[in-house]
């Protein structure tokens, strides 16, 4: 899984990053809220961790700027005892949890696997990118006209339109979509990326998929 830490203390970022990293997560580390937030515009992640006070932009203004765009990437806020009614704000303005510095690593760790398998288990019932909207109930995608799609094409496309905009590794779409299936390889994201892209020209999409094969993808509104 993929994290944005965004923390200006560099040694407190450094060890959290190590000890992340050790536990399998894939980590970028922002050192202020205007570096995080870019980060944050241009990349998928998992989940994200904001220090409440940092330079250039504190964590409840990136967090409200964030939801504000449409982004519900799972935010857990790192905050100073003193921080009371910062930590109100922050669940206000969109947080799923907080940590109170000093915290343990393995309370941290405990909530970030509490909060990803909350994500994971939530899907919206609709999502929509241009003229195309994906049922995820039905697995079905419309626009002029409707198709249906397979459960694999259905979740490839899903995250596709969570993360409209941004490019997607070959290997981030194959660990989201097949990373529990022992017997697949990594060359069937480019055959799904090809079944959607079909489909998609199918329901005259105003969308397309971008990208070649064992690169990134990167799903956008296929203006004149």
């Amino acid at each position: 899984m993929k994290l944005l830490l965004a923390e200006d203390e560099r040694e407190l970022s450094r060890a959290l990053t190590a000890i992340l990293e050790h536990s399998n997560y894939a980590v970028d580390a922002a050192y202020n809220g205007l570096e995080a937030l870019e980060l944050a515009q241009s990349n998928a992640y998992d989940a994200m961790i904001f220090d409440i006070m940092m330079p250039k932009m504190d964590g409840i203004e990136l967090l409200q700027r964030l939801r504000a765009a449409g982004n519900y990437t799972p935010v857990i806020l790192l905050t100073a005892k003193s921080e009371i009614d910062e930590r109100i704000t922050g669940l206000d303005a969109g947080a799923d949890d907080y940590l109170t510095k000093p915290f343990a690593m393995g309370e941290l760790l405990a909530r970030l696997r509490s909060m990803t398998r909350r994500n994971a288990d939530y899907t919206p019932a609709r999502i929509t990118v241009g003229s195309v909207t994906l049922d995820t109930e039905e697995q079905e995608i419309r626009s002029e006209n409707s198709v249906r799609l397979a459960g694999k094409e259905s979740r490839l496309m899903e995250y596709l339109m969570q993360n409209a905009g941004k490019a997607l590794s070959t290997e981030d779409l194959f660990q989201h979509i097949w990373g529990r299936d022992e017997n697949a390889e990594t060359k069937i994201v480019w055959m799904y990326i090809c079944f959607l892209r079909t489909k998609l020209r199918a329901i005259n999409a105003d969308i397309v998929i971008s990208g070649e094969e064992n690169g990134s993808y990167l799903l956008r509104e296929d203006k004149p």
